[in-house]
Formats: C-alpha cells, structure tokens, sequence
C-alpha cells in the first residue's frame, strides 16, 4: 500500500496551528507523510491513542508524534493533544487530501429541462439529470450517477460512481455517497386483499441533511407520505437498508448490514451494530447503542445499550451468554436431581423418568 505523501515538506509549527496543544520540539522540523506506529519512516507523522500501542518504543522511527501525554524517554518531536486520533485525522485532511480542481461539465452529460447547476462544478461523462433537478456549488458527480427530477443536491456534495437520487429527493451540503447507493426506490408498501398484493404508490421523498456520509449499495426508500429522513452528521456503512418514512437522527453511526423497517423513528447519537434488524413503528431513544446482531420488536428508552434477539438489556444478555455453554451439563445435572427426588419419594425410577419426558414434550 502506497504511503500518503504531502505535496510539500509540513512543519510541526504548521501542524501546531491547526491541532493545538502542546509542542515539544523544534517547530521548524517537518514531516511528508502518514504512518502507522509500524511502518514509520523519520520523515512520518504518527500518533499514539494509548500506552498500550506502543509496544517497542526503542524501535520506534518516527519523525514525529502526536500523543496524549508527553513521553520524555522517546527523542522524537511530540505535539500532546487530547484526542491524538481525531488531531491525527484533522493532520490527513488538511495537509494530505487534494482537492481537484473543479472539471468542468462534460458534453456527455444528458439533462432535463429546466436544470440549474452551481459555480464550479465537477460533473463527469455519463451522468444523467432530470427535470428540474438542482446542483450546488462545487459538486462532484462521477459516472454513472442518476439524478431524477425535481431533486436538490447540496453545496460541495460528492457522489461517486453510479449512485442513484430518484425524483423529489434532496441531499444537504457536504453528503458524501458512495458506489451502488440508491436513494429514493420505493418503499415495500402492498396492501393483500382477496389473495393478492396491490401496490400503495410511494408518494414521499428523502431527505438527507447536511454532513451525511452514506457507503456503498446502501439503499434509502422514499416515504409513502412525507419523507424518510436522515439528520444531520449521520454515517451509513455499506449495505444498509433504510425502509420508507424512517427517521433517523443527528450524528448517528449505521454500521454495514443493519436493517430497519418501515416508520421506525431513531434518536440522536444512536450506534447500531453490524447485521442489526429493527422492526416497523418502533421508536429508539437519543444515545441508544444497539450491539451487532441485536433483533429490536420493542421501542426503546434513551441512554441505553442492549444486545440479544429478541432484544434485551446488554448485561442480561452477557449472563445468558454465559449460561449456554453449559446448558449440557446443567441439563444433566437436572435430571440427575429429578431422579434424587424420585427416589427420595418412593417413586419407582422409571416414573421418574416417565415424568422427564413428560415435561419435555410440554415444551
């Protein structure tokens, strides 16, 4: 894997000026690249979460650090912040992600009538814009995208190869969406009658706000009335399926695979593990976390975390977890007790046993 390079030498004084903290070191000294603990070079700036990463500090070749605390025993360059991850990350987009100059409109580009694009636009071959469709400011649309009619598309939002917005949806500012997402299909809405399915029209829309990151082949429905909405500074992993009039809130984590049905409103803050299912028309409180494979048919209280299928309190369902390895032999031990107590009454064993079976056929 290539390591990220700067286009030019950052001094510790520079990195200083965008993370704060404290520098210990020469701030003219200067780093061209990023690093893991690992693979670093003199020349790359790292960073330490913990103590615990850091396993060999007398093999350590960092040409400088970014560090929770000050570590006096290593000779490097270290800026101490309180979150060395997130300064690590504000380091990687500032000084290491390029920004393309805008491209332009390419002639390839199908589109409806009355289409209104923003200055500097970057909207590749291939693209294709419905009626009506509005384009902000320094949007990147790659190949493939489709944005249908009368559709919004915030300022310096980037959609990548074959995304799909389909009509009457809006996407805020700075949305990022990735590869095979579909934003819009309709919502599995049928109404049986007389041994038949017929099909309720999907007359909503989505609305995505600002600062939303969606992955690849996630998948938005529109509502059947109103909207299905996702809030502001939300991220979507892959593979996620968002099912028609679900609203979901500020600053929430969807990791891949989770499901959610129809009319299911989450809260803010709100962390669903990966392969979780979440029925219809249920509601899930403001700072809820939701661990992986977690089956949600009950609304839920904010400020909690919960696990299990069907789903229940996180520390209830790591006891029960527990519990089931030895279910063998705890079966065994209760028949041995059964029989015990047969005995104990004067009860000839096979009764006993008759018994057993008995109860077992119960279940």
């Amino acid at each position: 894997m290539a390591i990220p390079r700067s286009a030019a030498p950052v001094t510790l004084s520079q990195i200083h000026s965008l993370v704060g903290g404290e520098l210990h070191g020469d701030p003219g000294a200067t780093i061209t690249s990023l690093a893991g603990l690992q693979e670093a070079t003199p020349s790359a700036l790292c960073f330490i979460a913990g103590d615990k990463a850091l396993k060999s500090p007398q093999n350590l070749r960092a040409g400088a650090l970014l560090v929770h605390r000050r570590y006096p025993e290593l000779a490097i360059p270290q800026i101490v912040v309180n979150h060395p991850l997130l300064a690590f990350a504000q380091v990687a987009q500032h000084f290491f992600v390029a920004t393309p100059a805008p491209r332009g409109i390419a002639p390839e580009v199908s589109q409806g009538a009355g289409v209104r694009i923003g200055s500097d636009p970057s909207i590749w071959p291939f693209v294709t814009l419905g009626d009506r469709a509005t384009i902000g400011n320094r949007v990147t649309l790659y190949p493939g995208v489709f944005v249908g009619a009368d559709c919004a598309i915030g300022d310096d939002a980037v959609l990548y190869p074959n995304v799909v917005v389909r009509e009457g949806c809006s996407l805020g500012a700075r949305v990022i969406v990735h590869s095979g997402t579909v934003i819009g299909a309709d919502g599995f809405g049928y109404v049986q009658h007389e041994g038949r399915h017929h099909k309720i029209p999907q007359l909503g829309g989505v609305v995505i706000e600002d600062d939303v990151e969606i992955g690849a082949n996630v998948t938005i429905d529109r509502a059947t009335l109103g909207d299905t909405i996702i809030k502001r500074g939300t991220k979507i992993d892959n593979l996620v399926q968002i099912a028609h009039n679900v609203s979901i809130g500020e600053d929430s984590i969807l990791v891949a695979q989770v499901g959610i049905a129809g009319s299911t409103t989450v809260g803010h803050h709100v962390m669903i593990g990966g392969q979780a299912g979440l029925g219809d028309h249920l509601h899930v409180g403001d700072q809820v976390m939701i661990a992986a494979r977690t089956g949600v048919n009950r609304s839920l209280e904010r400020n909690q975390i919960v696990s299990g299928a069907p789903v229940m309190p996180h520390e209830t369902w790591m006891k029960a977890q527990a519990v089931i390895p030895r279910l063998p032999e705890l079966r065994q031990l209760v028949r041995n007790l059964e029989q015990r107590v047969a005995a104990l009454e004067g009860r000839p064993r096979e009764a006993a046993k008759t018994g057993d079976k008995k109860r077992r056929g119960k279940k």
